[in-house]
């Protein structure tokens, strides 16, 4: 379980790190899976349901940035999630009682990992009060080479920045981003295999390229307070199929049929471009500036 040094961090900084949160045994089953995953990944054409690609992915030669949804997937990702070790910490930040909004994994292959620009969860799920979080669960040595998560600290306390470019186009991150906000500041969450991260929903936060010769791989959780309730229904209705489900992805405690509300900055999500409503990486493609570029501008820079 966390101090009450990391208790008052988090809720300073908006972010923090816990060591050791899942066990040698359990992290050797998730890598196991994950490799298993991504080896079927080979003869793929393009993205579906389960893959997200590079823009370098070939069908001989496959490089997968994203795992969608794996706990829809197999039930070892509910077990991760639901371990005390995970979940104990959680419960000190935002109460006993938290559901799942989405799960995901994401994947920075060795030397070509893609980043993910400045952004704010809030923009894409905000909900009636801001008790949620992301945990990013890390299945490989993370340090400063192979793109970690960055996090602009005290971030989660100010604005919600513009998520949308000039015409309006929702593009899920922040155009001009070294203007508008000091980067400078930004702290580097690095840690060993099996430690994961914690941020806020409202932190200010990305990660550059991979380009070094080892993998960054990290399973991220979505989570929020079960009085916290989603603003748009069309957006709810991406990761809950119906009641029933929002229901039952409560990780732990219980469900809240009240939706507490709190005064908080809010913008909207969407349009979309071409009106499709799609993951970070392909809605961000939609902005004209990269902070971090591009995979073919860096290689084509060397």
């Amino acid at each position: 379980m966390l101090s009450q040094d990391q208790v008052a961090a988090y809720h300073r900084d908006g972010f923090l790190r816990i060591d050791d949160a899942l066990r040698p045994d359990v992290l050797a089953r998730v890598r196991a899976w994950v490799d298993d995953v991504v080896a079927r990944a080979k003869g793929l054409a393009a993205p579906n349901e389960v893959y997200d690609l590079e823009d370098t992915h070939t069908p001989d030669n496959p490089r997968v940035r994203r795992i969608k949804d794996p706990v829809a997937r197999d039930p070892l990702f509910w077990d991760v999630i639901r371990d005390r070790d995970v979940i104990g910490p959680i419960t000190q930040l935002i109460g006993p009682n938290i559901r799942l909004y989405g799960s995901k994994l994401n994947l920075k292959s060795a030397g070509y990992g893609a980043p993910v620009e400045w952004h704010q969860d809030w923009a894409f799920y905000p909900h009636t009060n801001d008790d949620g979080l992301a945990v990013g669960i890390m299945l490989d040595d993370v340090t400063e080479e192979n793109g970690p998560l960055m996090v602009l600290p005290g971030s989660h306390r100010g604005p919600v920045l513009s998520h949308h470019n000039d015409e309006g186009i929702f593009i899920g991150g922040i155009e001009d981003a070294a203007h508008k906000i000091d980067l400078s500041q930004a702290v580097q969450i690095h840690g060993r295999a099996g430690s994961m991260s914690v941020h806020h929903v409202r932190a200010i936060h990305g990660s550059a390229l991979n380009l070094s010769g080892r993998p960054r791989r990290i399973l991220f959780y979505e989570i929020t307070a079960s009085d916290a309730w989603p603003l748009w229904s069309d957006v709810t209705t991406l990761k809950y199929r119906n009641y029933a489900h929002f229901v039952e992805m409560m990780i732990c405690g219980e469900h809240s049929n009240v939706a507490r509300m709190e005064a908080l900055p809010v913008r909207m999500p969407g349009p979309w471009k071409d009106g499709k409503v799609d993951g970070i990486f392909a809605t961000q493609g939609a902005g004209k500036q990269r902070h971090f570029g591009s995979y073919r501008e860096k290689v084509g820079a060397m």
